[in-house]
Formats: C-alpha cells, sequence, structure tokens
C-alpha cells in the first residue's frame, strides 16, 4: 500500500500546530536562518515543540533550508542542521550543493524546487547524488511527470496550491538585480508582483501599468487523481507566509479531497494517524486567491495572469445589475452582509473596492462611510468579488477542527487492584494500574455506568474512543481514582507513540555519479566551495560563481519563464494572433519591460513557449 502525504506550510509553531490539527500529513517550517523565507524564521526550540507535537500522529515535520550559502556561512550552516537533527527534524528541503560536500548528520535530504528541477536527466542526478526526495518545478505538465517517474524511482513532490512564483524557481534574478535582494537568499521584493509598462524598440507603450508578470493561484484539487497516477506521492501547498486562516482553510480542503481520492482506491493510504474533524465547511475562494490556474499541468492554453492586480480578489458573488441611489444591485442573489469587502476590476491595471455597510431586504448593497460609487466605476455586467467574508472570518478565528486517534480500551481486574489497558488504530499499546480493592456496589449498573463515563473522558487528548470493555466484577471506585488512572493511561500511551514514532532514514551517500554538462554559468548557484567541489567531484569542467557573488552585467538573463506576455494579451504569432486598431505589432521587434528607471528586454522563445527576460545592454 503506497502512501499519500499532504504537506502544509508552516509560518511558524502555532501555524504547523494548526496544519497537523487541519489533517496534513507532513508541515515544513523554516529555521533561524538558511530558509527562502527569510521573514519566517524560527527558533530550534520551537521546531523541536512543533515534532513532538506533529510525532504523536506519526506527522512529519520538515525544515527549509534551502538558500545559498556563503563559505563564511557553511560552518553555521553545519551547527544548526545537527541541532535541528536531535530536534527531531525529518528531512531538510535544500538548495546549496554544498551541503552535500559536509559531514552531516544522517538526515533525508529533499532537493528543493529551487534546484530547478524540470528533466528526467536532473531528478536522476539528485537521486544518484543522494537526495530522498525531489520537488518538481511547477510548470511541469503530467505528461512530463510522468516522464520523470518512468526514469527515476526518487519519491516525488509537487505542489498543488498557492502563489505562484512567474520565473522557474532557483532561476530568478530580477529581485537581485532592481534591489539587491536576492530570491536565493530567501530576501525576494517580488518584482514580478509590480506594475510593468510594456514598450516597444522606441519606447511606445505599448500596455501601461500593468500586472504583466504577475500570475493567478495554483489550484490543482481536481488534479489529484491524475497527479497521483503520474507519480506523485506528496501534494504541496504554498503559503509560508500566509496567515493562519488561509493554513487552516487550504489545509483542510485538501485533506477532504485527498481522503475521497483514497476512498476510491484502496491501494492507497494516508501517511499519518488520526482523522481530523472540521467545524467548517472549507473552501479555498474564502482566503488569499488572485484567481485561480492549474499552470500548466494539462498543457493547456487557459489564462494564466493576473494582470489586473497582485492582491487577492477572493470569490465572485455577481454581476452589476445597476447602481440605484448609491446602493450597488447586482444580478443574482447573494449572501453579502455588513463588514464585508468586495472589490471590482476599475481600469486596465486597477482594482478598486469598500466595505459593505449595509444590504437592505431587496438585496442592495451600501457601501461604508464616504465611499461613493457610480455607473462610471461599476458599469452594467462588471464582475464583482468579495474578498473579505466577514463571517467566515470569525468562524476561522475559532476552534476550527479536532484530530483524533481512535481507541479500544479494557478495564479488568488484576492481582494489586485493576487494570486500564488500550490499543490504538497503529496497534500501540499502554497500561495503567490502579492499587486500589474497590467496594462491591450495591447497584451494579450504576457501578458499571460510573466507570465507563469516568474512562471515557477523552474530550481534551488527541485521542477518541471507539470501544471501551468493562471485565470486572460491579464495583465502585471513587470518581478521582478512575481519572487518575486514565490520566496515567492516557500519558503511558503518549509517550508509547513517540517512541515507537520512526523518522524517516536516510541510505549511505551513493557513489559519484556523473553530471550531464561539462560547463555552468551562473545559474547552477555555485555561491561557495563547497558547491564548487560538488561539481568537479562529478565531472563538471568550468563553473560560474552565483550571480549573487559576481552579479553578470547587461545582456544576462534574470527570469525564464512558461508565462508568455504576448500569449496573455492574445498576440501569440502561434496563433495568428495580432493586437487590435492602432496597437503597434509586438512581432515586428524588441520589447521592453519599464518600471521607474528599471528597463529589461524581453525574448520570446516561440519553439519552446518560453519567455525570457534579459538586463538591457
Amino acid at each position: 500500500m503506497s502512501s499519500l502525504e499532504l504537506l502544509a506550510p508552516a509560518k511558524n509553531m502555532e501555524f504547523g500546530k494548526a496544519a497537523v490539527d487541519h489533517g496534513a500529513d507532513a508541515v515544513y517550517i523554516g529555521p533561524e536562518r538558511f530558509g527562502a523565507r527569510a521573514a519566517a524564521g524560527n527558533s530550534v526550540a520551537d521546531i523541536e515543540a512543533l515534532c513532538t507535537y506533529a510525532h504523536r500522529y506519526f506527522a512529519r515535520v520538515y525544515v527549509a533550508f534551502n538558500t545559498l550559502l556563503f563559505d563564511h556561512e557553511l560552518q553555521p550552516a553545519r551547527v544548526l542542521i545537527e541541532q535541528l537533527y536531535h530536534a527531531g527534524v525529518d528531512a531538510l528541503i535544500i538548495q546549496d550543493m554544498g551541503l552535500l560536500e559536509m559531514d552531516l548528520p544522517p538526515i533525508p535530504l529533499f532537493a528543493s524546487t529551487q534546484t530547478d528541477n524540470r528533466t528526467p536527466e536532473k531528478v536522476k542526478f539528485l537521486e544518484q547524488s543522494g537526495f530522498s526526495r525531489v520537488i518538481l518545478a511547477r510548470e511541469l505538465s503530467l505528461s512530463a511527470i510522468k516522464q520523470i517517474r518512468a526514469a527515476t524511482r526518487v519519491d516525488l513532490e509537487a505542489f498543488v496550491h498557492g502563489a505562484l512564483c512567474v520565473c522557474y524557481s532557483g532561476q530568478c534574478y530580477m529581485s537581485a538585480v532592481i534591489g539587491g535582494r536576492s530570491a536565493n537568499r530567501g530576501t525576494c521584493g517580488q518584482p514580478c508582483r509590480l506594475a510593468w509598462n510594456l514598450e516597444d524598440k522606441g519606447g511606445t507603450v505599448i500596455c501601461e501599468n500593468r500586472h504583466l508578470l504577475s500570475l493567478k493561484d495554483m489550484n490543482r484539487s481536481d488534479c489529484l487523481a491524475d497527479l497521483v497516477q503520474a507519480g506523485i506521492t506528496s501534494f504541496k501547498i504554498e503559503g509560508r507566509l500566509k496567515d493562519l486562516d488561509y493554513v487552516k482553510n487550504i489545509t483542510g480542503f485538501y485533506r477532504r479531497r485527498l481522503d475521497a481520492f483514497i476512498k476510491t482506491d484502496s491501494s492507497y493510504a494516508r501517511a499519518s494517524s488520526g482523522r481530523t474533524t472540521l467545524f467548517f465547511t472549507p473552501e479555498p475562494s474564502k482566503t488569499f486567491n488572485r484567481g485561480f490556474t492549474d499552470y500548466f499541468l494539462s498543457g493547456s492554453s487557459k489564462p494564466i495572469d493576473a494582470f489586473d492586480t497582485p492582491k487577492s480578489v477572493g470569490e465572485p458573488v455577481g454581476r452589476v445589475k445597476q447602481i440605484k441611489n448609491q446602493a450597488l444591485v447586482l444580478a443574482r442573489s447573494h449572501d453579502l452582509q455588513a463588514g464585508d469587502g468586495i472589490c471590482f476590476p476599475n481600469a486596465p491595471g486597477r482594482l478598486k473596492g469598500f466595505y459593505v455597510n449595509r444590504v437592505d431586504e431587496n438585496g442592495q448593497v451600501y457601501p461604508s462611510g464616504k465611499t461613493r460609487i457610480n455607473k462610471k466605476d461599476l458599469p452594467k455586467g462588471t464582475m464583482v468579488f468579495r474578498n473579505h467574508d466577514v463571517k467566515f472570518a470569525r468562524l476561522m478565528g475559532g476552534t476550527t477542527a479536532q484530530r483524533k486517534i481512535s481507541l479500544d480500551m479494557k478495564f479488568c481486574e488484576h492481582p494489586q487492584g485493576f487494570e486500564f489497558s488500550c490499543v490504538d488504530e497503529d496497534n500501540i499499546r499502554a497500561r495503567a494500574l490502579l492499587c486500589a480493592p474497590g467496594e462491591t456496589a450495591r447497584n451494579p449498573d450504576t457501578a458499571r455506568a460510573a466507570i465507563e463515563k469516568q474512562l471515557g473522558k477523552l474530550g481534551n487528548t488527541c485521542f477518541v474512543l471507539n470501544r471501551l470493555e468493562i471485565l470486572s466484577k460491579p464495583v465502585f471506585l471513587p470518581a478521582a481514582d478512575l481519572n487518575r488512572l486514565r490520566r496515567d493511561l492516557v500519558d503511558c500511551l503518549e509517550k508509547n507513540r513517540l517512541n515507537a514514532y520512526t523518522r524517516p532514514t536516510v541510505e549511505p551517500r551513493p557513489d559519484l555519479f556523473p553530471f550531464y554538462q561539462f560547463k555552468l554559468d551562473f545559474r547552477a548557484n555555485a555561491a561557495n566551495h563547497l558547491a564548487v567541489q560538488f561539481y568537479k567531484k562529478r565531472g563538471v569542467k568550468s563553473i560560474e560563481p552565483a550571480f549573487e557573488c559576481a552579479s553578470p552585467g547587461p545582456g544576462i538573463q534574470v527570469m525564464t519563464t512558461k508565462h508568455c506576455i504576448r500569449r496573455s494579451l492574445g498576440w501569440c504569432p502561434k496563433k495568428g494572433e495580432k493586437p487590435g486598431g492602432n496597437s503597434p505589432d509586438p512581432s515586428c521587434g524588441p520589447l521592453f519591460l519599464t518600471h521607474g528607471k528599471h528597463r529589461f528586454q524581453v525574448i520570446f522563445n516561440c519553439r519552446e513557449c518560453e519567455m525570457q527576460i534579459r538586463i538591457v545592454d
């Protein structure tokens, strides 16, 4: 039977525990240094506490240790890895190949998506180099994933939900060029979310003030079965910088979807223990999203861009019917209420919105404060979105889930008094003794009911009672004794579960496997002497320093994307498309992206259906 893992993000320990409660089989979290989200670092002590919490459900904790390291950081990194290993971490997600040249503790290594894992050759190399798992590039189609699966045996992980980087991960240097904030060092300034102008060689603006590099968010919830069949066993939710509502909502949503699939195929099972009960109905559109795309998974050319805004648009609630006496009238019924936030496109590249003051009995929506709305802002037919649902937010602020491990319990007589034992759903056992004679019960039924009541009180624990057998003669025992007996049993079982938990093992480092190229440029991201040594040992003759070590000059490629501006604007030459009206033909010469003083050339590789962005000469 194969295990399928739902992997959720953890900004901190609290978020990680919430992810486990809402059904995650594993969580990934950043340490205090060397994680690709510098704003989401955590102490070793907090990570250790999260490990303890997760491991009692046999859920795992992975640490995102996926930045490039400079030479002076190698020793501090090794020390921190040692600490994380002893804290109970189950694996490290890494980008820097220099770490494989270190004497590390026996902790599994996962190849981050930052290592640009797009081809069977690359994934095979990583497998042969000792990685236990490879996290695939987001841009891969099902066909490409199948090709990788056919060529390798390593565990494969894929993103299924969350924000999208427009560039192939690990290959984006635009933020470092613009503001010295390196994406590969965990400090990306997100230039892909800025508003850009698209200009021709002469400076004529073809497209003005649009978020031309901003993409919708990924949502592959309808494709889980396809991904399983393609060879994916770990399904990853993006979002270590997202808020708690997002973690709860999206984890709960995918838990239900993955469980529904597992129920249809007995050859698959969950990768952790316990069952999650949700006290709300998860809905991805209720928390942060820019609209959704499956992002090339099916190979289709459905829209992937979010050119109007990089902010959350939320859920569609209806189209405008009319504006009547400063009230918004929608063409269909809705459930908007006071306090909700709504938004709508106001002009190309712009989003506008307001909070709802009240909704009358006819469903007419009145804005709060001094906000005024008019037909110019909201012409008939405009789609209106709710990007803040006050009722849902209030619900998510409370207890939204519980996760319980099923128990069978038995109460019987013992030479020293009474024995209380149990076995859980993973066949982990525990027992506790009550050294007391007990009094013969005057009313056997009442005595039995009292024992059942006190021993079955598991409400605040991580366990739930499946069956309780009482095999002793009818006796009366004080409630305090029974409660102490139950607590002793639960404490013993929790300790036994932690002792029974088996951390993933790592195989001995394999023999050197040659790299498939002899020359590597700065995009190999070799930022320290150990990374250079790693590649040279594997046959690479020439290795350029990483961008962060010796920034290349004009003409250098700072992005390669599957996203194509021309395709998104309806100007794809392969389809014979051209701009309408008097707009310049974008296929007649070079195009440029400009934002303030920054200017980049856009190159279109139509044969590979890719777009490149380069520093202007």
